[in-house]
């Protein structure tokens, strides 16, 4: 517990920076995935300029099937999506003044023949959403764990909708501000990720040359 106490949210963001890459954007190497999130409410104005940046994602046949329910702390909207989520998730996410839940139309609506690529879609409409809260000073998480069905009745949201992932969005908190020692080693934690080769291939499990 010690050294996340000593831990600021500025020092944090500096370990959880991954190496620069020439010719590689900063933010991609400086968006991670908080989990304590500030006691600060997030603009209007912010709030329009990443949902700006996702309305630019690309999409299969320029179909834009992505919609997000946008939760405002205390609205009726993010209580909704709140109490939809597992309980793992309900532990640290209170803290985040906005959650975001991504869902997709899974035909399209030119002829009405299935999307296979609707889920994908939305998670590019959601990397841009990120990407850009990053720029802008913000943070975010997308999680997995979220009762849909409950969600579906309770939001109205259409049965040829499909959900992808909840995003809570804020300002970094402390870590010790979690007050659950495991949630706070997962926080400070260093991150990783896999080798170039590993997924990038020149023929299936083999690295490609570049």
């Amino acid at each position: 517990m010690e050294t996340s106490v000593l831990m600021s949210a500025a020092e944090l963001n500096q370990l959880k920076k991954a190496a620069p890459m020439e010719g590689v954007l900063p933010v991609f190497h400086e968006r991670w995935s908080p989990r304590s999130f500030a006691n600060r409410e997030v603009s209007t104005e912010l709030l329009k300029k990443v949902f700006e940046a996702a309305r630019w994602a690309a999409s299969s046949f320029n179909e834009q099937p992505w919609r997000f329910l946008v939760g405002q702390r205390p609205d009726e909207t993010y209580k909704k999506i709140f109490e939809a989520l597992n309980e793992f998730n309900r532990k640290w996410a209170w803290r985040a003044p906005v959650l975001i839940l991504g869902t997709t139309k899974t035909r399209f609506s030119r002829d009405g023949r299935d999307n296979r690529v609707a889920l994908f879609d939305l998670g590019a409409a959601s990397s841009y959403l990120t990407l850009e809260a990053a720029a802008l000073g913000l943070a975010t998480h997308q999680m997995e764990g979220l009762d849909t069905e409950k969600v579906r009745v309770s939001l109205g949201i259409p049965p040829d909708y499909i959900m992808g992932s909840t995003i809570a969005l804020g300002y970094l908190g402390e870590p010790a501000a979690l007050e659950d020692e495991k949630l706070i080693q997962r926080e400070i934690a260093p991150r990783t990720r896999k080798a170039l080769g590993e997924i990038a291939l020149g023929a299936w499990d083999q690295p490609a040359e570049i």
